[in-house]
């Protein structure tokens, strides 16, 4: 029985560094594409990051009014829920005390 390990006119053992090559070449090639391209276009690892309200979406002004007073915890929730609809915010309702 013949194993890797003795080359005997086969392709040896060297056959398994072609799969570890091309994945390094792959890899490369994605990671000057996200340096360089890629760097200024929306992409799908920022997904995360869209995820929180910034300081000026409505969800965070309607945090805002809560906290000040201006509207209360019912309306809080309604508007949040009408919101949620519309800007399809992905985090779960937390308390806002």
């Amino acid at each position: 029985m013949q194993t890797l390990a003795h080359w005997d006119g086969g392709p040896g053992p060297w056959i398994l560094f072609f799969p570890l090559i091309w994945a390094a070449v792959v890899l490369g090639v994605v990671t000057v594409l996200r340096r360089t391209v890629w760097r200024g276009r929306r992409g799908p690892w920022r997904a995360v990051a869209d995820a929180a309200p910034s300081g000026d979406s409505p969800i965070a002004m309607l945090g805002r009014r809560f906290a000040s007073g201006e509207i209360d915890e019912d309306e809080y929730w309604r508007r949040l829920s009408v919101l949620d609809e519309q800007f399809g915010r992905t985090t779960g309702k937390g308390g806002a005390a």
